[in-house]
């Protein structure tokens, strides 16, 4: 079983069904935002996810605003984060491949709740790439993110 952490904005169908698609795979849930009773906006809910995942509490992370882009945004100012906005199922596949992203962000407006599962489904099943193309650009994050902003 795995740690997941779930954040957003607003408690809608999409994040209920996000909820109960990782919790029914066997996930342990951590929710973040108004899905766990707070009332944090999008920023910190996204962060506070974020945080989970490059802390070590949780293996990768989720997080919904009504565009996706903002959470996508503030997920990824949270170092050792790696947050993709995807729209489909192949998106979320190459992100992980590639990117090996750790936060996947979704829209709330554009995502229908079964599409969510499908999306949600191909993130936490495709591994890392492990070619060298992949590393080698992973890499390459990983050093851009350790070097201190441009005076």
């Amino acid at each position: 079983m795995t740690r997941i952490a779930l954040a957003s904005d607003e408690t809608t169908v999409l994040t209920e069904e996000l909820a109960a698609a990782l919790r029914e795979a066997g996930h342990e849930v951590e929710l973040h935002g108004p899905p766990a009773g707070g009332d944090e906006e999008w920023v910190d809910a996204s962060a506070a996810a974020a945080r989970a995942v490059a802390e070590g509490r949780c293996e990768r992370a989720v997080v919904c605003c009504w565009s996706g882009t903002g959470a996508s945004i503030a997920a990824n100012k949270v170092a050792g984060a790696r947050a993709a906005l995807c729209v489909d199922a192949e998106t979320a596949r190459m992100a992980r491949r590639y990117n090996h992203a750790n936060v996947l962000a979704l829209s709330l407006r554009i995502t229908s709740p079964a599409m969510g599962r499908e999306i949600l489904e191909a993130f936490l099943a495709e591994p890392d790439g492990a070619e060298a193309f992949d590393l080698r650009n992973v890499e390459r994050l990983r050093r851009m993110e350790a070097e201190p902003p441009p005076a």
